[in-house]
């Protein structure tokens, strides 16, 4: 028989309605149960059948009283008996009475409820008599006992309806309070503050709470006070977050809504406002109701089988267990060597089918009782499967499954498993057989699918079972920790892999496990899931997490949004600890934004009370520091104010500190870098670094400078505002002691320290003396003395040296280039390098100081020696035949010397060969070597050498003629009928014949070879082809192939086509005789009209002649060709653009009257090229002859 629940546990309800609901399984069998009801251990009413359900309708008023009580219900079969826990009922009476209250302004109060009595407490309900909430707030809480506490009462809280409800859930009855009146008056007592007080608590004593594991507890503290009074709780022995504990009712309550062994402790409340404080301390003790650890199950057993049943319970203090069969207590049941009972365990031997019947094990202690039903159920039955067959089970990778074989029969039947073909499962470590025959296989994998068949032993009853495993489903890419700027955009990727026969994956994006719903300007999901959130804010930080749920598994990845920013200015700045130079700044750090605050920058805005400086940074500390010691400088008025700055950046300043300002002081420091800056003579300059602004210390500053001559005598001093100093009629040049001191109206600063100045520097007068040289090689070491009368510091000497061109004309009257050499004025001599060999100098020296130069020392003349000259220019090679070689060179550019000959060296290329040398004579740059071998590489080296020595070598390589081959590289070029081929011939090699195959792209095609060609001729043009054809190219020597091609010969174009070129030929007859009229007209018309021009214009001569083209006479053509013929214009035209173009070239003269030669002189320049009229040469060609005028406009070819 299955566990009994009954609903409800408690009543307390006028007209009581118990109901006991019993699921039965064996319905089939005819067995339905009867009910009866125990009301304190006594039979209550008659037996109930098929339900068992009290109804305790139409009781008297008078007789409710008798109904209260213990009441249990019990369900009885042949099979056995089964019972419920008990239920308690409870009777309250009701009372009608109103109340009045007043109170004066600010004093205490408690409104009662004292709603009835339950097991279940009540929720109660303060409201008005319009069924609106009274509003609860830190000042006015509704506590545990149903009461309304106010901390303080206000003049609004007058009202004349204050009702109390009491809800009971379980009977769903609510039961209101009478009416309670309030009035408030206001208080006259000038009582301003009360010190807090806690409701029903005394204020230095604990109170101990025994509570139940896995249930609620609140703990309370209520305190009443003007203000009102503030609450605070923590744990004594421990932290409070440690506890499941969290604040309720504005902190008034500390709320346990499943209480655990860790709640267990010492707790305290503090309540607090401007008048002081009061606490109270709670002690939690945690006890548990019993509660099963292990309950025996229902089971059919065949005769002759051993029982074991298990009932194991938990609770504090430890629960005491009774067993009994059908309802009553196995102590009073008849004795039966086979039964025993030990604490939670039952035994039964050799069980026989009379032994059907129903166990209680019920566990009880000081907060309750626990009942659990065991049926035990004798019977012979045969076996069978229940579970259907050919089942087809679907998992993914990873996952555990059960195969269900569920048997029936007595004795219970003995099933196995078995894999496709008889393999066994019960090796395999993931393969479990429960004790109804499933068969559970933990972490399958895709090699696990297939057929499994479930049998009962020694039968032939077996069903099949079909395992499917498909790829679970993985995420790939999953959401990050991501720390976006707060206004950008942040990104949470979520790529997966699902199994191919997974259709239509779900995808899931949650905020803080809440599913995101999206929207187009905050969230958007893209077409490949990602999750885009826009403009992130500080609300948008926390847990996101990407679910894929398919319909067979799910899976989820999470990652994080911390929105960082730049931190909140700091606020709240003030000063202390104010002194005459110093005084301390203290602020309030912003919020950080998530993003530590790593420094602070303190600065400052300084000025004097007649002018404000702008804002600059004053100092910078850590970000764990809120105030600093700053140092003042006198005479400033100051404002402060500081900005924070962590890994994102500084935030915006915070609002300025009230200002502040120094008294003045005399100054704490001179100006710096005092020196003269002296320009012209007889004057002294001098100059210095002007002080700070900030630095004056007070009003009316000035500078006091101080001069004299030397080191000794009287110091000569005058006050300025600011530097330059002048000085005047002093000596050139001369040494000054100098200082400056800083003055205000308070006096003056530190003794200043002296520098050292010059009066104006001169142009210096002398020129160095005793210039000598050494020369070594091409290094010439140039020594000179320190000239007189140098009228400043001396810098630098230049050295001027004269460098001719170089080589042996160098020592004659050829002109050279100056090189300038500049030399540190505290040295004496100096070497110059880099001088060339062979060849002769000028050197002069000069002195500079920063007025100008000195004169030029007397020039020195000195000559380098001869050295060794460089290598030769180039070197080329010729092989005149297969034996011979000549080789070609040019002189060395830099001879450094009178050359007295080449030096030749030369071998074969061939290892360990002999080397020969050639000497040859200086006027020679070419030498003839004989009998060498054919097509051989030898190696040259050539050098050229004077009387120092020899010079460095020209390295190169050359050879004897080689044998001739084909080409390797031709170039092809298309033409109808026509390829042309084009080579590189080989300058080393000799000539050779060769020819070359070619032959049509269809297959099948055969090779046709062209004639002999010569290696030498670079071109061939093969003609008689098929337009519009692919041909392939190929030359073979020795065969090898060396170059093969494709092309493709041109398609004819309609140019070529018979049609056209007949349509061309009568256009041109046609032009032809139309030209030949023209002709015939022009001949009537006897000579040119130019002399009519030139009598119609003027004299021509007065005019301005242009070198242009002939458009400026073409309006003046057409004009005096208006009266003619329009056929000939344009032959007209073209014929004076002839004759003008070829005027000097062919010498045409018109003598009719003379004006022609006039009026076309100069027009137009002659053909660059053809300026001569004598005979043609290969450089000065003859023209081409001219075309004639009409064809070269009918044409439109340049004439």
């Amino acid at each position: 028989l299955p566990p009994v629940s009954l609903r409800p546990s408690t009543l307390d309800q006028l007209s009581a309605l118990l109901s006991f609901l019993f699921p039965f399984p064996f319905q089939f069998l005819g067995l339905s149960p009867q009910f009866r009801w125990v009301k304190d251990g006594h039979q209550f009413g008659e037996e109930l059948m098929g339900n068992g359900t009290l109804l305790g309708a139409g009781v008297k008023p008078e007789d409710i009283n008798d109904y209260e009580g213990h009441y249990r219900c019990l369900a009885s079969n042949m099979l056995g008996t089964a019972m419920t826990n008990t239920v308690e009922l409870i009777v309250e009476s009701e009372s009608h009475n109103n109340v009045s209250k007043k109170l004066r302004e600010r004093e205490s109060l408690v409104l009662e409820c004292n709603p009835p009595k339950s097991s279940t407490p009540p929720l109660i309900h303060w409201m008005d008599k319009m069924m609106v909430h009274i509003q609860e707030s830190g000042r006015v809480v509704v506590g545990l006992d149903g009461n309304m506490y106010y901390a303080n009462v206000v003049l609004e809280d007058s009202r004349e309806d204050f009702i109390c409800n009491a809800y009971y859930s379980d009977a769903r009855t609510i039961l209101p309070q009478e009416k309670i009146s309030l009035r408030v008056t206001p208080s006259n007592d000038g009582v301003s503050q009360r010190k807090p007080r806690l409701f029903n608590k005394s204020p230095h004593h604990h109170t101990a709470v025994l509570a139940l594991r896995g249930h609620s507890l609140v703990l309370e503290c209520i305190p009443s006070g003007w203000p009102t009074p503030s609450v605070s709780w923590r744990k004594k022995d421990s932290r409070l977050e440690t506890t499941s504990a969290r604040e309720d009712k504005f902190g008034r309550w500390l709320r346990f809504d499943s209480l655990g062994q860790e709640d267990d402790g010492e707790y305290e409340c503090q309540a607090n406002n401007t008048h002081g404080g009061t606490a109270h301390g709670f002690t939690v003790t945690v006890e548990a109701e019993p509660y099963w650890v292990e309950t025996p199950e229902s089971l059919l057993y065949t005769p002759g089988e051993n029982l074991r049943l298990h009932c194991q319970v938990d609770g504090i203090p430890t629960p005491t267990i009774t067993w009994s069969m059908n309802g009553v207590p196995i102590k009073d049941v008849d004795l039966d060597p086979r039964r025993s009972v030990s604490q939670g365990v039952f035994i039964l031997r050799d069980a026989v089918l009379d032994d059907t019947a129903v166990l209680q094990c019920e566990a009880s202690n000081k907060h309750g009782s626990i009942l659990h039903n065991t049926f035990i159920y004798v019977v012979e039955l045969p076996p069978q499967i229940l579970s259907s067959d050919a089942v087809v089970y679907t998992t993914t990778e990873g996952k555990d499954i059960n195969m269900q074989c569920e048997t029936f029969g007595s004795p219970l039947p003995h099933v196995t498993w078995e894999r496709d073909g008889g393999m066994s499962l019960l090796t395999d470590q993931r393969v479990s057989l429960l004790t109804d025959g499933t068969l559970m296989m933990s972490s399958v994998e895709s090699e696990d699918s297939g057929r499994y068949t479930c049998s009962i032993q020694h039968t032939n009853i077996s069903i099949d079972a079909y395992l499917t495993v498909l790829n679970r489903t993985m995420i790939v890419s999953g959401p990050q920790h991501l720390r976006p700027l707060r206004g950008t955009d942040a990104l949470f990727n979520c790529v997966f892999q699902t199994d191919t026969q997974l259709s239509g994956p779900q995808v899931i994006w949650k905020k803080k496990g809440n599913k995101l719903q999206e929207t187009p300007n905050k969230y958007i999901v893209f077409l490949n899931h990602t999750l885009k959130v826009a403009n992130v804010q500080s609300d948008d930080s926390g847990e996101y997490s990407c679910e894929v749920i398919t319909k067979m598994d799910h899976v989820h990845a999470t990652g994080f949004i911390t929105v960082v920013a730049p931190p909140e200015p700091p606020k709240a700045l003030s000063l202390s600890e104010l002194e005459n130079r110093s005084l301390t700044l203290s602020w309030i750090p912003g919020h950080a934004h998530n993003s530590p605050i790593t420094e602070f920058i303190v600065e400052s805005r300084e000025g004097t009370p007649e002018e404000e400086a702008p804002w600059r940074e004053m100092r910078r500390t850590s970000g764990d520091v809120s105030h600093l010691e700053l140092l003042l400088q006198p005479h400033s008025t100051y404002r402060f104010r500081v900005l924070a700055l962590n890994a994102i950046g500084p935030s915006p300043p915070s609002q300025p500190s009230p200002a502040h300002s120094a008294p003045p002081a005399v100054p704490d420091s001179n100006p710096g870098n005092v020196k003269s800056e002296s320009i012209d003579p007889g004057t002294l300059i001098i100059t210095w670094d002007e002080v700070d602004k900030r630095l004056h210390n007070g009003p009316d500053f000035r500078y006091k400078v101080f001069w004299r001559e030397g080191r000794m005598g009287h110091w000569n001093h005058d006050e300025v505002v600011g530097p330059p100093f002048l000085v005047k009629d002093t000596e050139t040049y001369t040494p000054f002691e100098i200082k400056v001191q800083a003055v205000n109206s308070l006096g003056g600063g530190p003794e200043p320290a002296s520098a050292i100045g010059h009066s104006g520097e001169d142009v210096p007068e002398e020129a160095p003396g005793d210039v000598s040289v050494l020369v070594v090689n091409n290094t010439a070491r140039v020594s000179w003395s320190a000239p007189g009368r140098v009228h400043g510091k001396l810098l630098r000497y230049q050295l001027a040296q004269d460098q001719p061109d170089g080589g042996e004309a160098a020592r004659g009257d050829g002109e050279g280039e100056v090189t300038v050499v500049m030399v540190d004025g505290n040295k004496t001599s100096e070497e110059v390098t880099g001088l060339r060999f062979y060849s002769q100098y000028e050197l002069s020296v000069s002195a500079f100081n920063s007025k100008g130069e000195s004169p030029a020392s007397t020039p020195h003349s000195f000559s380098t020696q001869e050295g060794a000259p460089g290598m030769p220019a180039s070197m080329t090679f010729e092989s005149p035949s297969e034996t011979e070689l000549i080789v070609h060179w040019t002189s060395p550019e830099r001879p450094n010397g009178r050359l007295e000959g080449y030096v030749l060296h030369y071998r074969d290329e061939v290892e360990n060969s002999p080397e020969k040398v050639v000497l040859i004579p200086d006027d020679v740059n070419q030498h003839y070597l004989g009998s060498l071998k054919p097509q051989s590489h030898y190696v040259f080296r050539l050098m050229a050498r004077t009387a120092a020595g020899m010079g460095p070598p020209l390295t190169g390589k050359g050879h004897t003629l080689l044998d001739g081959v084909p080409p390797s590289n031709v170039s092809l070029d298309a033409g109808e009928q026509t390829v042309n081929l084009s080579w590189v011939p080989s300058d080393e090699h000799r000539n050779h014949g060769f020819t070359f195959l070619y032959s049509g792209k269809d297959e099948g095609a055969g090779w046709e070879q062209s004639e002999l060609l010569n290696s030498t001729q670079g071109f061939y043009s093969l003609t008689g082809l098929q337009p519009g054809t692919r041909y392939r190219f190929l030359i073979e020597s020795g065969g090898v192939t060396l170059w093969k091609d494709v092309i493709e010969t041109k398609r004819p174009g309609f140019a070529t086509q018979g049609w056209f070129i007949g349509l061309i030929s009568a256009v041109v007859l046609l032009l032809l005789l139309l030209l030949i009229l023209c002709f015939v007209k022009r001949s009537k018309g006897g000579k040119y009209a130019v002399k009519d021009k030139e009598d119609g214009q003027g004299d021509s001569e007065a005019r301005p002649m242009k070198d242009e083209t002939f458009g400026e006479y073409s309006d003046a053509e057409e004009k005096r060709s208006a009266s003619q013929p329009s056929l000939c214009v344009a032959s007209k035209l073209g014929s004076d653009d002839s004759l003008a173009e070829y005027g000097d070239s062919v010498d045409i003269q018109f003598n009719e009257d003379g004006s022609f030669i006039g009026q076309y002189s100069g027009r137009h320049p002659p053909p660059h090229g053809n300026e001569s009229s004598g005979p043609a040469s290969p450089l000065d060609p003859a023209p081409p002859p001219p075309i004639a005028p009409a064809m070269s406009t009918v044409l439109n070819r340049p004439s």
